[in-house]
């Protein structure tokens, strides 16, 4: 793995990823955030070394390298999910990557569903806690403990810090921004009835299909975390709608603005 990580690394290097400040996962809902970006230099994930390809259609595949808000930032537009077939440890690579790059501080972003029937879709959520439902760990390989901790603390997995900030941001932008539990599932099929039951006996506030990988190698990298929400769709086990992809994509670019704001706001006191 290390080997893999140097090399991956080094052929970022001579593209001219220098040293970022901050990683940023662009999931479903930051897209056009690139956009914000003064784009220094790119790397298709199929050129770069061992780089797991984004197979789903509506993810691009794009390491992205430039200034956002006076801050270097590395930029992943497009991410990985174990439903595409990739193992945790493909999904989470590119986290290992940013962090041998030099980030300290890694943002996410994703679409979700909601689970606690306060939220609405088209709302966003900041998650405060997670639960790991993806029947693996990112952490589970030979070798780990040369990465970083083997037995990763994650009692507070997401920064109080940015958590703050990213609340006092919302507020001032009049932003409804939730606070709760992410439960990240395998996927790729939505949720039936009763697994909404299950999810709302568990303590989730909203559910999705990615994201916790990525937290947990970014803990064991000892890197500050914080990830927002987009809700796409509503989970009433009671009275449940058939949900279209088409929708739940169109619900995120409804939302993006706002989440653009989040992050954008946020980048500047960082």
């Amino acid at each position: 793995m290390i080997k893999l990580i140097t090399e991956s690394t080094e052929y970022l290097q001579s593209k001219g990823f220098d040293t970022p400040e901050l990683g940023i996962i662009l999931g479903t809902g930051l897209g056009q955030l690139i956009n914000e970006i003064e784009i220094i230099a790119e790397a298709s994930y199929n050129h770069i070394p061992n780089f797991p390809t984004a197979t789903v259609e509506f993810h691009k595949g794009k390491l992205i390298y430039g200034l956002l808000e006076g801050k270097k930032v590395v930029v992943m537009q497009g991410r990985f999910h174990i439903y595409e077939g990739y193992t945790l440890q493909d999904v989470t690579f590119p986290v290992r990557i940013m962090e041998k790059l030099g980030i300290k501080t890694l943002l996410v972003s994703n679409a979700s569903g909601a689970v606690n029937l306060d939220f609405k879709k088209g709302e966003l959520m900041l998650i405060d806690d997670h639960l790991n439902l993806q029947g693996g760990s990112p952490l589970a390989f030979k070798g780990v403990s040369e990465l970083g901790e083997r037995f990763t603390d994650m009692s507070a997995p997401y920064d109080a810090e940015i958590n703050s900030k990213f609340e006092r941001i919302a507020k001032e932008h009049n932003i409804t921004l939730h606070k709760g539990v992410y439960a990240s599932v395998v996927g790729p099929q939505l949720e039936t009835r009763a697994e909404y039951r299950m999810l709302k006996i568990l303590g989730a506030d909203a559910v999705g299909m990615s994201t916790v990988p990525e937290i947990i190698v970014a803990n064991h990298l000892n890197l500050k975390v914080a990830a927002v929400s987009v809700l796409t769709d509503e989970g009433d086990p009671d009275n449940l709608q058939p949900v279209e992809i088409s929708e739940i994509i169109a619900m995120a670019e409804k939302a993006e603005p706002q989440m653009i704001t989040l992050f954008k706001e946020l980048i500047k006191t960082l």
